[in-house]
This record gives structure tokens, C-alpha cells and sequence, in this order.
């Protein structure tokens, strides 16, 4: 037998490490501030350091990494950078649950497992731009920006009620009440108090915020929705109804439908409504006292499902309906908040269907107002919410209900009885957190001064090294008086972590700045992020805090730009035996078993090859060793094409120089255009389509020449991106210099890739009807489509779909009757 030479063998484990170590050291990622190239800065949003990655975690990042390659080889200086959400609740648990445990030696070991995990899946970043949320040398800056919010009016305190937990003596978030009791004291009641609390006036943005959502026409047009839902402008009339018995005192209500006020028969207070005590008889004082004590032990969500049967309790008291002096009772009902609009509503149950469920089980008038266009209905069986015409209105019956609403507003202002209104959904931002692992809220209370900023000279506010509320470390909070030099005490609370990720795009543009949070030339260079891509999660609430932040920097003269995000895309998750995938589950991939056993490459293809990226997928061995023996054909390919044997053309259809030239084109165009637009799952598609042409190239006797070389090439320049351990080592053995990583993008030529005319006779049952220039090789399908778009060919029909059809390729379509 006639010995052959050994093949090579296509092995990640032994090139993945080399060419990770390669990168490093060569600063691929590393961003040049001064560079003259076009910037482009690609961004994920920053994860919080949980631990022990998974390859559901990575379905972002390696987005991000394709489409920072794929930058950086068509000529951009890309912006790559990575750090860590690392303050919060979950290290604090995590440390509870490990004994003695620093909340600060868990995070740090977190990100070490982290960094170490992402570099093993090949993704690059800048990491000497790495930040830390919970590092002295960035929260200092954190709290910098506090203070330009206390100067510009925009931080304030205010009592809020909050959710108290006598045993732990802390505050507890609505997620850590459970069903009205502390969630690590199952026996322990929750206490509602009121106690002092910072804000930020981010409903003095309301309307920008709003108005300049029309701006990100590159965001996906539901988290535009869920922000226009959020902050939920509308527009309505406040209208004051005075308190029957206690003169001088009104409810003051807010509705959006000033047409059905002669259809208000009773008036709801939320429980916390100031009045609610004042309006209340003797002799419904201690239900009434009972239904607010259970009421404040509720959250809102609890208290606005939809699920739940509304509940309520009568006061006693009265209101007079101010536009016909009707007397109406006074009711109080935990669906209303006294969060939202005034805490107090008129209440329509013929036009409402909380009002509706709310009259019907307590026996309430319930009264038609608006009359739908056939006619009043009488009884009511559900609530009605269209428009209609005014009945039972007075001076404004028989008026169509919009134009109602206009003349309704022009009279409660003539009467001095209300007056048009806007409002919003949207509250202020409470940032104050009763808890140790977050940034220290810079102020000082002083007994002669008040309220005392910390002077920026002595950021930051260091957290004290012992674990344990602020509030139980005198040590830490005495002070003195920046002003007076008095004693004085500091703030305990620290802030809400949504404030670090608010601005941490901006501190990577220049993250060792020891003068400013940022340089404002480099980010005005950098900013606004070109493509950020992260969970649809944070949809509302960092999206939101984050736009916020950047008006107010910009209002501040800081910035060049009012929206921090031009392009934004949410991934899908990745499932694994039908659910999301977790450690704690049981159904994580980590990368370590990745990378140990088909390799990061093929993890990476997978992972976008496995479904459209918005949407979520699930995990399967199967298809990830689908992806491994596409590899493995690239690889011979590339380096060992003599081991594709020709197989001559009875098996497979010629291939010539011509097909492969013009799919190479075709398909530098598509993968281009997919990359670009987030499109992985078809670009991959793409690659695994032009690999099988070149199969069959050589298959069908095609030469290893020049072309050849050039193909070769370019199939490794597209796939780079996806799999660059592989495509490096490819590159290298090919005996190209320098990295693939620094080869520069292919150039789609769009004469190439056409496809060649031909000119396709169309019959009708055997006659001539018309001859169509299509492109050669068009499918049976798509001839008969354009067949069907010839106006000849439809008359012939007569309205007709054919009944068989005779196709020729490129030649003859005979449609019969």
C-alpha cells in the first residue's frame, strides 16, 4: 500500500490559546484616541460580576466582537471597551450567604473568573480601559456627578414610603416583599415608613425624553413604545371637587376624560391620600384605619394587577360633583396610587373598567354619559370605552365626545372649578439605598449649615473596610462641617446602582482621568455609541436613566450630543432543555467545557449561526457539531484541498471559474450588509453556502490556481470575524504576513456579482404569450412569479391560476389552464 502524507488537522484547543496570546500582546483592540481613521464605537452593555460565565451569557459579547472585527478590517478606529456593573444587591446576598465574605472579595474574584472567560472565547476589548463600578477611582466620579445634580436643582430630599424589615433593619425592594413579609423572614410582617430620601428631578426631562425618542429611528420600535409608556404623557383637565361638610376642602382629581365628569357617581383615594383620615366618619374610621395598614403592606405591582379583584372601603365622607352639585361618596381603594396623577380619581364606571368591576361588586350607580353611535345602551353589561355622543350631560348633551372634551375644559376654566392639565407616569428617580455595597451619597448634615456638599477637593467618600450599614459605623459617618468645621454627621445612604451605569459609557473614553469623570473632547470624539447591544431588560429603566444623565451633561456644557445610544439592538436568550440557561439550573454550558472540548470557534459560530439574534434560542449538541464539521471543511479546504477529490460531473453539477468568481462576490455583499445589520444566523448561512461551492469547484475538476488562492483567501477574511482563532492560523500556515485581524475588509463588486440574463419564452397552454429578460438559473418558483407579473400571460389566463406547469430552465415556462 502507498503511504500518504499526514493531514493536517483542524485542533482548537492547540491554536486558540496561541492566538489569544498573540492579540494581547499586540494590543489588537487597543483604540487610538488620534487616530485619523472614522471612529466607531461598539458597545455591550456591562454586566454585573455574578460569577461563572455560560455561553447563554456570551450571545451578546460575541456580537459585539463580530462586529468590532469586521470594523476594524474596513478601515474604523474602533472603540471595543468592557467593565462592570459591580455595585448592588446581589453581591451583598451572595456575601450574606458565605458567612463573613466582603461583598468587595466577591465581586473582584467574579470579574477575575469573568475576564478570564471572555478572553478563552476570543473576544477582544481595550482592556486598559476597564472600569469598575464599585472602585474608589470611578465612583469618586459617580459622586462628582451627584453634586452637579444637587447645584443644578436637580437632586433633592423628600419623605417616601418604603418597605422596612424590622429584623434586618433595612429598607427591602418591592422584588424582596413576599406576599407582605420579609423574604428572609418568611414570620416577619413588612413596615411601611416614611423616611428622608434623595431624589432626582428627572420629570423635569419628561418632555424631552419623550419628544426626542423620534431621534433613535435605529432603536427597535418597542423599547421606543415601552419609554413612550413609561413616561406617559397626557393631556386632561385637573378638576377640584370640594369635600361635602368641610369647607374649603376639594379633592383634586386628574382625568383625561373631562367628557364623562357627569358620569362620575362616587370618588377613590388611595389609601395614602392625606385626606383620607380627614373625610373619614366615626363610624367607618377603624375599617378604614385596617384597609390602609393592609394596603401599605402591598406594592404597586400587587396593587395594579389585573389578576386581582379590586378592594375597597367606604369612607363616610362626601364629595360634590362639581358640574351638576351632585352628592357622591368617598371610597378608598388600593387600585389607585397616591404615586400617580393626584391619588385621587373621579370615578365613571359606565366609561371605565376598573370603575366598572369596582361599582358593580359594591353596588355603585354606574351611569352612561357617552352613547355609542347606535344609541344609548340603558343597561350597561361592560364598560363602554370608545367615543360616542354626550348623554345625560346637561348643556352638553347631544355633543360629539371628542369636541366635548374641548368645550368642557373652555367651561370648568371659565367657572374656576379646573383647568386643562398635562401629566405624566413617570415619578422622580429615588436613588437612595439603606445598604452598604453602593457609592456613598456625598453630602454632610451639619446642625448650623444643613445640608453640606462634600467638597469635590476630598472625593471620594471612601466606603468604610468594615461590612456592615453605614448607619452602624459612627466611625465612619461622624465628621465635620466642610463650612463651619462643626461636628457633623454623612449621609448613610449610598446610591442606587442604575447611577453608575448611567454614564460609564462616557468614563471609558478616557477611564484614567484623575481630574474630570471624563474628558469632554475625547467623548465628544467617541460619543454617541454607534451600535449598543445588551438585554431588552433594561429596556426602560438604565435606556431612560442613561438619556437623562446625557441631556442634563449636555445642558451642563459637557457634552456635544443629547442621546448617549444612536443604535441599539437586544438580543434573545439562550434556552437549554427548554429553559434559560443558569449554573444554578443545571443547564450551563461553561466556557471552559467549550472551549475544552468543540473549541470557542465553534461556539462562537453557533451561538449566532443558531437563530435570528432578537429572538430566543435553544442550545443543542447537535448543532453546535454541525458547526465543528463546517470548520473542519473550511480547514481542509484551505489547507489540504488536495484532499478533495474530483468527482467528475456525474454527481454534481459543473462549477467553473465564472460560478465561483460571481458567488465570492455575492457573497462579500451579503455577509457585508448581514454583519452590519446584527443579521449573524443568514451571514453564516452565506459562508456555509460559498464553502460548498468551492466543494464543489474542486469536485468538478476546478484548478488550484491564482483564483483559486484569491477565493481562499476572501472566505477566510469573511469568517475571521466568527472564528478568529481558526482564520489566524489558516492566514498563517497560507504564509500571509501579519494578522488576519489587520487584513483589510473585502470589497463587494457589484458587476461580479450579478447574475447572467437570459431571455425566458412564456407559454399559455402552448402559445406564445410574452418573452421576459430573468436571470439565469431562476428557480421553477420564481419563473412562475414572473410569469405571473406579465399583464399578456394574466389576460391569457383570464383570471385563472394554472393548473400545471412545463418549465425549461432558461429556456421555455409553459403555464396550462
Amino acid at each position: 500500500m502507498s503511504s500518504r502524507p499526514r493531514r493536517s488537522v483542524y485542533v482548537p484547543q492547540e491554536i486558540e490559546p496561541k492566538w489569544q496570546t498573540i492579540w494581547a500582546e499586540r494590543g489588537v483592540m487597543k483604540a487610538d484616541d488620534a487616530s485619523l481613521k472614522p471612529k466607531f464605537y461598539d458597545l455591550v452593555m456591562y454586566p454585573y460580576p455574578s460569577g461563572d460565565l455560560t455561553v447563554g451569557h456570551l450571545r451578546n459579547y460575541v456580537m459585539g466582537d463580530v462586529l468590532a472585527r469586521m470594523k476594524r478590517m474596513q478601515g474604523f478606529e474602533v472603540l471595543h471597551p468592557f467593565g462592570w456593573d459591580a455595585f448592588g444587591l446581589p453581591a451583598e446576598n451572595a456575601a450574606m450567604k458565605r458567612g463573613n465574605l466582603h461583598p468587595r472579595t466577591w465581586t473582584l474574584e467574579n470579574i477575575a473568573k469573568g475576564k478570564r472567560e471572555l478572553k478563552m472565547a476570543g473576544i477582544l476589548y481595550d482592556w486598559d480601559r476597564e472600569v469598575t463600578s464599585s472602585e474608589p477611582d470611578y465612583y469618586r466620579w459617580t459622586q462628582w456627578l451627584f453634586l452637579l445634580m444637587l447645584e443644578r436643582g436637580l437632586a433633592y430630599r423628600a419623605t417616601a414610603p418604603v418597605n422596612w424589615c424590622p429584623v434586618d433593619k433595612t429598607v427591602l425592594a418591592n422584588e424582596q416583599v413576599i406576599n407582605g413579609r420579609c423574604w428572609r423572614h418568611p414570620d416577619v410582617e413588612v413596615e411601611k415608613r416614611d423616611l428622608e430620601q434623595w431624589f432626582l428631578k428627572i420629570t423635569d426631562y419628561a418632555d424631552r425624553l419623550l419628544d426626542d425618542l423620534s431621534l433613535l429611528d435605529k432603536w427597535p420600535h418597542k423599547v421606543r413604545v415601552m419609554q413612550t409608556n413609561w413616561i406617559g404623557r397626557s393631556t386632561g383637565a385637573e378638576v377640584d371637587f370640594p369635600v361635602d361638610g368641610l369647607p374649603g376642602e376639594v379633592v383634586r382629581i386628574y382625568t383625561t376624560r373631562p367628557d364623562t365628569l357627569f358620569g362620575a357617581t362616587f370618588m377613590v383615594l388611595a389609601p395614602e391620600h392625606p385626606l383620607v383620615e380627614r373625610v373619614t366618619t366615626e363610624k367607618h374610621r377603624a375599617r378604614v384605619r385596617e384597609y390602609v395598614e393592609k394596603a401599605r403592606k402591598e406594592t404597586e405591582i400587587e396593587r395594579l394587577s389585573t389578576e386581582r379583584e379590586k378592594t375597597g372601603v367606604a369612607t363616610g365622607g362626601f364629595a360634590i360633583n362639581p358640574v351638576n352639585g351632585e352628592k357622591i361618596p368617598i371610597w378608598v381603594a388600593d387600585y389607585v396610587l397616591v404615586t400617580y396623577g393626584t391619588g385621587a380619581i373621579m370615578a365613571v364606571p359606565a366609561h371605565d373598567e376598573r370603575d366598572f368591576e369596582f361599582a358593580r361588586r359594591y353596588d355603585l350607580p354606574i351611569r352612561e354619559v357617552i352613547a355609542p353611535p347606535n344609541g344609548p345602551q340603558g343597561f350597561l353589561r361592560q364598560a363602554y370605552l370608545g367615543a360616542g355622543v354626550l348623554v345625560n350631560s346637561g348643556q352638553f348633551g347631544g355633543l360629539d365626545s371628542t369636541a366635548a372634551i374641548e368645550r368642557i375644559c373652555d367651561w370648568l376654566e371659565q367657572k374656576g372649578i379646573g383647568k386643562r392639565a398635562v401629566k405624566y407616569r413617570l415619578r422622580d428617580w429615588l436613588i437612595s439605598r439603606q445598604r452598604y455595597w453602593g457609592a456613598p451619597i456625598p453630602v454632610v448634615y451639619c446642625p448650623n449649615h444643613g445640608i453640606v456638599p462634600v467638597p469635590r477637593e476630598q472625593l471620594p467618600v471612601e466606603l468604610p473596610a468594615e461590612y456592615k450599614p453605614l448607619s452602624e459605623q459612627p466611625d465612619w459617618y461622624q465628621t465635620k462641617c466642610p463650612i463651619g468645621g462643626e461636628d457633623a454627621r454623612r449621609e448613610t445612604d449610598t446610591m442606587d446602582t442604575f447611577i453608575d451605569s448611567s454614564w460609564y459609557f462616557l468614563r471609558y473614553a478616557s477611564p484614567r482621568d484623575e481630574t474630570e469623570p471624563f474628558d469632554p473632547e475625547l467623548a465628544n470624539h467617541w460619543m454617541p455609541v454607534d451600535q449598543y447591544t445588551g438585554g431588552v431588560e433594561h429596556a426602560i429603566l438604565h435606556l431612560l436613566y442613561s438619556r437623562f444623565f446625557v441631556k442634563v451633561l449636555y445642558d451642563a456644557g459637557l457634552v456635544a450630543y443629547t442621546e448617549p445610544f444612536m443604535r441599539l439592538f437586544n438580543q434573545g436568550m439562550v434556552k437549554r432543555f427548554g429553559q434559560v440557561m443558569s449554573k444554578s439550573l443545571g443547564n450551563g454550558v461553561s466556557i471552559d467545557e467549550l472551549a475544552g472540548a468543540q473549541g470557542a470557534d465553534a461556539g462562537r459560530i453557533y451561538e449566532m449561526f443558531i437563530g435570528p439574534p432578537e429572538e430566543d434560542v435553544e442550545w443543542t449538541e447537535a448543532g453546535l457539531n454541525g458547526v465543528v464539521k463546517f470548520l473542519q471543511r473550511v480547514w481542509r479546504l484551505v489547507l489540504e484541498p488536495d484532499s478533495i477529490v474530483p468527482e467528475g460531473v456525474a454527481s454534481h453539477a459543473k462549477v467553473d471559474v465564472t460560478v465561483l468568481r460571481r458567488k465570492v462576490a455575492q457573497t462579500v455583499g451579503k455577509v457585508t450588509e448581514h454583519y452590519d445589520e446584527l443579521r449573524f444566523n443568514t451571514a453564516v448561512a452565506f459562508l456555509m453556502e460559498l464553502a460548498n461551492t468551492m466543494q464543489d469547484y474542486l469536485q468538478t475538476g476546478g484548478n488550484r490556481d491564482a483564483e483559486w488562492d484569491a477565493t481562499v483567501r476572501t472566505l477566510l477574511r469573511l469568517l475571521n470575524p466568527l472564528a478568529p482563532h481558526a482564520c489566524e492560523e489558516m492566514w498563517e500556515r497560507l504564509g500571509e504576513k501579519g494578522l488576519i485581524a489587520d487584513a483589510s475588509w473585502p470589497e463587494f463588486d457589484a458587476a461580479a456579482a450579478a447574475e447572467p440574463k437570459v431571455v425566458l419564452v412564456v407559454q399559455v397552454g402552448g402559445k406564445l404569450r410574452d418573452r421576459l429578460e430573468v436571470d439565469a438559473g431562476l428557480s421553477e418558483a420564481d419563473a412562475v412569479k414572473a410569469a405571473l407579473a406579465s399583464e399578456k400571460v394574466r389576460a391569457a389566463l383570464n383570471g385563472r391560476g394554472p393548473s400545471k406547469v412545463i418549465y425549461v430552465p432558461d429556456r421555455l415556462i409553459n403555464l396550462v389552464p
